[in-house]
């Protein structure tokens, strides 16, 4: 018995040295498994929230659009604020230059018309606003110097909804201008996506 209770807790095959306990963490995770999980989370983490801030900041990779123009002029008013956040677009999501001038430009985009629209889409039972509808309407077009289309004009519609409470006013004006900014952004991947269908006219 003594015996026994000397070699309890030891390795058997010959090896009399005290055998590890392996804590579980959970079914089928020890302590080292566990670590590596927890690690892997925060890196994920972290890298989910790289992401946001760069998608926040209007960043786009470039080389993500190929167009059938090597030269671009941006024809959109300087005070719309649509017109700085497309110009930062076009300047790191293609491979076409963007120009300052009509004249060196193969194409010309441009900006015919933004429209913002708010409008209530349902009420309460009591008759007050329950949820809003936000809508961006832009036309745009893309043409040569000669005024033939490469790119008829087209219309680009983005919505956005929400739910409305008196008693939260202020939170809700917050999250009316973040669902516009997110709109925005959506529409400026949007055109620069439909520029790559934009080819040269059939002489």
């Amino acid at each position: 018995m003594a015996f026994a209770r000397k070699t309890l807790g030891r390795r058997v095959c010959g090896d009399d040295r005290p055998a590890r306990q392996s804590t579980k963490l959970g079914p089928g995770l020890r302590r080292d498994d566990g670590r590596a999980f927890r690690s892997a989370v925060a890196r994920l983490a972290a890298g989910l929230v790289l992401a946001g801030a760069l998608a926040s900041c209007g960043f786009h990779l470039r080389g993500e659009a190929h167009y059938d123009f090597e030269t671009l002029y941006l024809n959109s008013p300087a005070s719309q604020p649509l017109t700085t956040d497309l110009r930062r677009s076009l300047e790191g999501a293609g491979s076409a230059k963007l120009v300052p001038a009509a004249d060196q430009a193969q194409v010309i985009l441009d900006v015919v018309s933004v429209e913002n629209n708010k409008q209530i889409l349902s009420l309460s039972g009591g008759g007050k606003v329950a949820e809003f509808l936000l809508t961006k309407r832009i036309l745009f077009r893309v043409r040569d110097s000669a005024g033939n289309d490469w790119l008829p004009t087209a219309e680009l519609l983005v919505r956005r909804t929400y739910t409305y409470n008196d008693t939260e006013a202020l939170a809700k004006e917050a999250q009316e201008q973040r669902l516009w900014r997110e709109m925005q952004d959506d529409a400026v991947v949007q055109i620069v996506r439909r520029l790559q269908s934009a080819k040269k006219p059939v002489a």
